[in-house]
Formats: C-alpha cells, sequence, structure tokens
C-alpha cells in the first residue's frame, strides 16, 4: 500500500510514526512550509518535516494547495491512499479524487462535533468531560466527511489541551492503522455525518486569551486550560501584562463574611491574598490564580511573585493598560 502523509505539527508525528512501522510504505510527505516562532522569530523546522527528514521520506512544502508542482510531485508518488493528520489546509477535489481509497483524515473530536482547526482547545474551553479522535473520508467541506472508525477519550479535570492533545495524538495514530487496515481490505463502510448536530471549533487568536472577569469562575478556568499552551490567556494588573498558567476554581467552604466581601466587590477584584493563591472575584464565584506570568519575566508561582512585589486585597485585574483604557 503506497501512502501519502500530510501534516505539520507535532499532533501528526505519532500517526506518521506508526504508519513507518506497518508493512505500509510511505513515499511521500506534504508539510506546510517552514515559518518563524518564538521570540527571536527564527524559521523553525516543523515536528513532522523532522520526522520525514530523519527517515529520508521524499516531502514538499507547498504554499498553496493548488500549486502545479504539488499535484505533479502527487502523481509520480502515485499514492494508493493519502493519510492527513493537523495538515491546516482544505484538500481541492484533484488532490481529493487522485488516489484510489481517498483520503483519510484523523481528527481530533467525536464528529461531528467541534468541526474546525481547534477542535482539541474547544472541547476544553466548553467544559466537555470527554472528546475523542475521529478518522473520516475527507471531501470538500470542512471536516464534513464520512467518520470510518471513532475512539473516545476521557478529558482530565485540570487537563490543558496540550497535555490532552499528547495523549490524543498517540489514540489517532493507533487508531489510523487499525482503520486502515479495514478500509484496504473492504470491511468499512463509511457513516454520513449528522450535519444538524455539528458545533464548529474555529481557529485561534491571541485576542481569545484576554479574560474577561464578569463571566463565571468556571468558564474562566476552563478558558485557561483550553489555550494552554497557545495562545494563553492574560489579564492586566495596574497597567502590567500578565499571562495565567494555572488557576482553580475557588472550592473552599465560604463563611458567611466572605460571601458578602465578595458580592461587595467588581469582578476582576483581589479579594484574598494566600501563601499559593491570588483569589479573583469573578462573574459567579472566585478564581484562584496560582501560577502566573508577569511582563517580561518568566512563569512563576503565585507565591514567588508576591514575596517580591506588592499586591493588595482590593486591587482590581483590568482589560487593558492604562493607556489603553484612557483612550
Amino acid at each position: 500500500m503506497r501512502i501519502v502523509f500530510m501534516g505539520t505539527p507535532a499532533f501528526a508525528v505519532p500517526t506518521l510514526q506508526q504508519l513507518l512501522k506497518t508493512d505500509f510504505s510511505v513515499v511521500g510527505v506534504v508539510c506546510q512550509p517552514d515559518r518563524p516562532s518564538g521570540r527571536g522569530k527564527k524559521v523553525q523546522v516543523g515536528p513532522v518535516k523532522a520526522l520525514a527528514l530523519s527517515q529520508n521520506i521524499p516531502m514538499v512544502q507547498p504554499e498553496k494547495m493548488k500549486d502545479p508542482h504539488l499535484m505533479e510531485t502527487l502523481r509520480a508518488w502515485n499514492p494508493e491512499v493519502v493519510v492527513v493528520a493537523a495538515y491546516g489546509r482544505i484538500l481541492p477535489k484533484p488532490i481529493l479524487d487522485l488516489p484510489p481509497k481517498g483520503c483519510l483524515n484523523v481528527h481530533g473530536s467525536l464528529l461531528p462535533k467541534y468541526r474546525g482547526a481547534a477542535p482539541i482547545q474547544w472541547a476544553v474551553i466548553q467544559g466537555e468531560v470527554k472528546t475523542g479522535v475521529t478518522i473520516m473520508l475527507m471531501d470538500e467541506g470542512m471536516d464534513t466527511g464520512a467518520i470510518l472508525q471513532q475512539e473516545e477519550v476521557a478529558i482530565g479535570p485540570e487537563e490543558t489541551s496540550g497535555e490532552l492533545a499528547s495523549r490524543m495524538a498517540q489514540v489517532g495514530g493507533a487508531l489510523l492503522v487499525r482503520t486502515l487496515r479495514g478500509w484496504v481490505a473492504g470491511t468499512m463502510s463509511p457513516l454520513p455525518q449528522n450535519d444538524s448536530a455539528a458545533t464548529l471549533a474555529p481557529i485561534l487568536t491571541k485576542e481569545d486569551g484576554l479574560m474577561y472577569w464578569d463571566r463565571p469562575a468556571r468558564t474562566l478556568a476552563n478558558r485557561i486550560r483550553g489555550l494552554l499552551p497557545w495562545p494563553g490567556v492574560y489579564t492586566f494588573l495596574e497597567g502590567e501584562r500578565w499571562g495565567i498558567w494555572k488557576a482553580q476554581v475557588e472550592d473552599q467552604e465560604p463563611d458567611i463574611r466572605r460571601i458578602a466581601d465578595d458580592i461587595s466587590q467588581a469582578p476582576g477584584t483581589i479579594t484574598a491574598i494566600t501563601k499559593h493563591a491570588i483569589r479573583v472575584k469573578t462573574g459567579q464565584g472566585s478564581l484562584n490564580l496560582l501560577e502566573i506570568q508577569p511582563e517580561n519575566k518568566k512563569r512563576m508561582h503565585v507565591a514567588d511573585y508576591v514575596a517580591g512585589h506588592r499586591v493588595t486585597i482590593g486591587m482590581t485585574f483590568s482589560m487593558g493598560r492604562y493607556d489603553d483604557l484612557a483612550v
């Protein structure tokens, strides 16, 4: 079985690794072009590209899916099936029609839920307790193709999307190989998706990380988990930007006095400071900040920051710097 693999980030690596362990033949790899990343904006080699280079697999990195050179290369590779995992582009019809056995996609949700670019992140943001991996027969739509096989994955109560993605990537690789064998053998029938039950998982931006303290504490905690490691959640304290790496919903048994104090405060107000946390009033309940990253500093525990900086009860987090708010 001749296979072309299409993928770019770390999520796709376990699928390619699993394919390389089989008797299938990976005849080529397609990755997105290398992009600048990190503070220095240096061009980085993507995880899938690095693996392909280490295994001496032929590879191309087209800027556009309709690049004539890409189509010529795919025809020369003559794949019987194309496997796609987190490639990040919708395949045009000529590519979909090229392999006799079609194009199979490893998608990080239980379709039709969370169609789109960020299914794992949005499942965590929405407070889901389970998600899964779907192996789908691709069509021209955005994750609308018929389902071949699915496997559920539980989401831990404190798990970030980055941690969840690492586990799901392993599940996806193994599921793809099992599905591919059944699909090639003719023992699987594609199941059309129920479009009426579909939900979307749109691409994330840095602006999605801004904290709106008038929302419930549980909603904010889920958002922090869902946006880690990227784009991350941030807020402002007296004009200084803070990244928030870890927080927990206040779960201690409250006393009457503390309830009264909290209710009287506006969302975003610091209502308590302990050795391990800064408690902040939200639109519903309170959120304990545990790990933060103040502007131009490293990630740290709240206790380390409080020990050397002035933070007092009554200070309020805002959604911008002082100069922003003055406009």
